[in-house]
């Protein structure tokens, strides 16, 4: 193991056989991270299954389909390029090319199945969790524990989901559905301290649970610098013509699992930079401020453990009116009528329940990057759209009932506000300003998770050998993820 075991693949014998035998009971084959980035790797038997098998479908072989590169269909598709699309100038208002992958087209519809595939896989393959006496709680605030407890279902484990009682309908009647249990904190987005603290309360009064908190485990990371990253350059070799430069990338705040996506785009392009956005509404990067919003997947009010703030070059702050204001425009008919009559095309027009409520916030933070450096149409910036609309249908019933109905006059207001997003709140971030963000750990995680302290420094302090070991991870896990699957013995 490395000095400092950020994800422990120490393995326990006994609790590993149990596992292997349940696998093997419950058809279970288990991806390597290579064929996730790959999956043209994948064995043609499982290929062949896959065809038979739906997008959403609680079946141990949808661990394939846990990639960038499916088929955009509902059922039987197998593997193509990366999903992506480009946002046209028409939109943004802005030169520059803005990219995002797609997350709609993993099961669940949203990405997040990724990262909980990257902190119980290990656990698994090592034996240290044990799906015949131990239950995988997942604490999120939203896709986080909707994905773990499909991963972990697909892997024969019992689930706990933890989430904020404000969150979406659509969330809460999926999760009923798949997880053993479902737990609702006080509050809605913002609310990460109840969370933690309902987490505290079960290791506490019970010794069958095991926590995935998204905010600590590296395994999120991980699976994003590696899968994610590599979808990352695949678009960029694909996309960028001569004389066009790769300026940087732009995500939400939220478990800052996405965020190793950048870590591993500075790798291959020094001079890029990593853009985080989080809600004005509750500005804890910005501000070290706090309070509540409507921004659905990016909760706030700390910083996770596993951002890497020191290679972080900016924050934008996001409003969340905003957002809540353009998901009508973009999926109202009279506002995809606006926007076509706007010079929006209608190819891009019908594509853009693409994007959920998060998405949204992501292009708003993409946009005013581009603006801030006053970018061209050689410049290219990169985002992510976590998931789609698909998930927040009672959102836009709510803003109905709220708001009234839908107009033309509305929609030319809104698409005017895009048009007009400006460069407010937002901060590059030199070296004392990494290190107050940085800081903010250690009330969140050093006082109230009981975190290691000298870990927090080594964060800073050791920054290059800390953050290059966990980077340097996923051959390990997946040279024991063949061990495992040989063990099990279903490939043979």
């Amino acid at each position: 193991m490395g000095k400092y075991n950020q994800i422990d693949l120490t393995i326990n014998k006994e609790q590993l056989e149990r596992t292997v035998k349940r696998a093997r009971e419950r058809n279970i084959i288990i991806p390597t991270f290579q064929e996730m980035k790959d999956p043209q790797l994948v064995p043609d038997s499982i290929k062949e299954e896959l065809k038979e098998i739906g997008l959403w479908d609680v079946h141990p072989r949808n661990l394939f389909r846990i990639t960038w590169k499916n088929e955009p269909v509902p059922r039987g598709g197998l593997f193509d390029g990366v999903n992506y699309i480009e946002l046209p100038s028409s939109l943004t208002g802005t030169k520059a090319r803005i990219l995002a992958l797609v997350g709609k087209w993993f099961p669940t519809g949203a990405h997040k199945v990724g990262a909980t595939f990257g902190c119980l896989v290990p656990r698994l393959i090592t034996g240290q969790f044990d799906p015949t006496r131990q239950k995988a709680v997942w604490p999120s605030t939203g896709n986080y524990c909707r994905g773990g407890a499909y991963v972990a279902a697909l892997l024969a484990c019992e689930s706990v989901a933890i989430l904020p009682e404000g969150m979406s309908k659509e969330r809460f009647e999926w999760l009923s559905k798949i997880a053993g249990e479902v737990i609702a904190t006080p509050g809605s987005e913002s609310n990460v301290k109840e969370i933690f603290d309902k987490c505290w309360e079960l290791r506490k009064t019970r010794d069958d649970v095991v926590i995935f908190n998204q905010f600590d485990e590296f395994g999120n990371h991980l699976w994003h610098y590696e899968v994610t990253g590599h979808a990352m350059e695949e678009v960029l070799k694909k996309e960028l013509q001569k004389g066009e430069r790769y300026r940087g990338i732009v995500l939400s705040s939220g478990s800052s699992g996405t965020l190793g996506t950048g870590d591993f785009l500075k790798e291959l392009y020094p001079a890029s930079k990593i853009a985080v956005g989080e809600a004005i509404q509750c500005p804890t990067l910005l501000y070290n401020g706090y309070g509540a919003h409507r921004i659905e997947g990016i909760g706030d009010k700390h910083v996770p453990w596993i951002h890497n703030v020191k290679n972080t070059d900016m924050v934008i702050g996001l409003d969340d009116e905003h957002t809540m204001r353009l998901i009508r425009l973009f999926n109202e008919p009279v506002g995809r009528e606006y926007l076509v009559s706007q010079g929006v095309p209608s190819s891009i027009v019908e594509k853009l329940d693409l994007l959920g409520i998060s998405s949204i916030g992501n292009v708003l933070g993409a946009i005013k990057f581009a603006k801030y450096y006053e970018l061209t149409e050689k410049d290219v910036v990169l985002t992510v759209f976590t998931d789609s609309m698909e998930l927040y249908g009672s959102r836009l019933r709510e803003l109905e009932e709220e708001r009234g109905k839908y107009t033309k006059e509305q929609a030319a207001r809104d698409f005017e506000a895009l048009m007009q997003i400006n460069i407010d709140h937002m901060q590059e971030l030199d070296y004392y300003q990494r290190r107050r963000i940085h800081n903010l750990k250690y009330y969140t995680w050093i006082e109230q998770q009981g975190k290691d302290l000298e870990e927090l420094n080594a964060q800073w302090y050791d920054y290059e050998e800390y953050w290059g070991e966990l980077h340097s991870m996923a051959p390990k896990i997946d040279e024991l993820i063949k061990e495992f699957n040989d063990k099990v013995g279903l490939l043979k």
